[in-house]
């Protein structure tokens, strides 16, 4: 085969035959690639994605095994060492690093800060991918609904969906949480450790269903004219059908990207509610409170802060480069 023959065939996800051959004598000699299949190719092709997704694993390996690193660290996330702690309450040596405190100890307190950012990363992450499907699953569905129905259901959902998003995020958090606490616990009730998480969970599905929403409304709205929706509606095919079994299933590249996109602005939105008070509280290990924290012992002890900081940087770092090269490997006129 010519040179641009060959260009025009890996182009097309084809693999050409091997060398030698006649070209068009057997047609089985072409292999043909799915689009997952190509998207696949690019991804395993970009270093970016490779390393980002590396660093994804590895972070929520730890997190999910954070029970046995707990037990083969010999530290538990509530566990205290006052004694490896001053008179003032700083640790001893420098920030208390030393080969049984990887990490160092916690000011004031005497917990070690390594089992604290394992399970304060188990946190964030239980938190952000529950928020994330949960929103994934509500914005696709009301998406699809207001893009192939239209009319006035489309105009309502529009318009909530407007409305959601000119409402300011943090002033409702800042009202709503405490007024939420005070109605199922009372002043000297021990709030339970799972209310907050599941209460930020609500309040991130409450706000943000409405991105993937707009982004599968505008999907539908251009797929819903095409030859195989007419000709499914022809054959006589549900409501039902037409949306999750014609619809949804060409939709599933920008609603993976939308996620892998949508998680790591969780993880830094529950970090900041926490770091401001009104998130996680202790007694559960947090990045945003563990912060917090830090700042009161930032200049004498700058490591606490850099640890718990540089953690989160390269989590929301990593979630976003993938982000970005899942992207392009999704994109069939991208060139990467």
């Amino acid at each position: 085969m010519s040179e641009q023959q060959v260009g025009v065939v890996a182009a097309a996800g084809i693999d050409p035959p091997p060398a030698g051959t006649v070209p068009g004598v057997d047609p089985t000699e072409f292999v043909g690639r799915s689009p997952g299949q190509l998207a696949w190719l690019r991804l395993r092709r970009d270093k970016v994605a490779m390393v980002s997704g590396g660093v994804l694993v590895f972070f929520i390996l730890l997190a999910v095994a954070a029970p046995l690193v707990a037990r083969l660290y010999g530290k538990g996330p509530q566990e205290r060492f006052p004694e490896r702690l001053d008179r003032n309450g700083f640790p001893l040596g420098y920030a208390g690093v030393s080969g049984e405190h990887w990490f160092g100890i916690q000011p004031g307190i005497g917990r070690d800060i390594f089992i604290q950012i394992v399970y304060g990363l188990r946190t964030s992450l239980m938190i952000a991918f529950t928020a994330a499907v949960l929103t994934i699953a509500l914005g696709v569905v009301i998406g699809i609904v207001a893009g192939y129905v239209g009319g006035w259901v489309d105009a309502a959902i529009t318009w909530v969906i407007d409305l959601a998003l000119a409402f300011p995020f943090y002033i409702f958090c800042f009202a709503f949480v405490p007024l939420a606490v005070s109605q199922f616990y009372g002043p000297r009730d021990e709030v339970s450790p799972w209310f907050r998480p599941s209460l930020l969970v609500l309040i991130f599905v409450l706000f943000n269903w409405t991105i993937s929403a707009r982004l599968v409304r505008g999907q539908v709205l251009s797929m819903r004219e095409r030859e195989f929706v007419d000709a499914a509606r022809a054959s006589g095919a549900g409501f039902g059908h037409m949306l999750f079994r014609e619809l949804l299933p060409n939709l599933w590249a920008p609603i993976l990207v939308t996620f892998s996109l949508n998680v790591p602005a969780l993880i830094t939105a529950e970090a900041a509610l926490s770091f401001l008070g009104i998130g996680v509280l202790e007694p559960t290990p947090d990045l945003g409170r563990l912060l917090n924290d830090s700042v009161r012992y930032l200049r004498d002890v700058p490591s606490f802060t850099i640890l718990g900081g540089t953690t989160l940087f390269l989590l929301v770092l990593a979630f976003n480069l993938f982000g970005d090269s899942l992207r392009d490997a999704l994109d069939p006129k991208s060139n990467r």
